[in-house]
């Protein structure tokens, strides 16, 4: 828990910052990349509450966090990959991710949409967040990965 609550704290302008006790609560849904006892990234998922009669939920990836070192090196694709194959159990329609790396989650397939199209995401965490005002003008990009129905 410590060390991904400092991976995560080393990117300030990019991440908001997570509590141990969240970490904690939700170390279920943490991906690591580790080598030699080090964790050299971190990705985790959560699921969105929904809005209305229950269809199939959507699924955030957040908290994407690579060291330094080891940006641009397979890290961030090795766990996007492991996230996505891992989060398609629970037969999501669509994967969210708010980021300032729109062109890195591109490569995976996720489009830009409107933020307003997100309200559950909004709900779940922007509307606490600490570093922005207003969840619709927050300098973060909005994509969303679509899955094909598969039940």
């Amino acid at each position: 828990m410590d060390a991904v609550y400092a991976l995560i704290k080393e990117h300030p302008r990019e991440l908001l910052p997570r509590a141990i006790s969240d970490i904690a609560q939700n170390i279920d849904r943490i991906f690591v990349c580790e080598a030699g006892g080090r964790i050299l990234g971190t990705a985790s998922w959560q699921i969105l509450p929904e809005i209305g009669r229950p269809k199939s939920p959507s699924i955030e990836i957040k908290s994407v966090s690579v060291t330094k070192r080891r940006r641009h090196k397979g890290v961030g694709t090795a766990l996007i990959k492991a996230v996505i194959r891992h989060i398609r159990q629970y037969h999501p329609s669509q994967i969210v991710v708010l980021t300032f790396a729109p062109d890195f989650f591109r490569q995976f397939g996720f489009r830009e949409v409107a933020k307003e199209t997100l309200l559950p995401k909004l709900y779940m965490g922007c509307i606490n967040c600490t570093k922005y005002d207003n969840p619709l003008t927050c300098p973060e990009i909005a994509m969303t990965l679509t899955l094909p129905s598969s039940r």
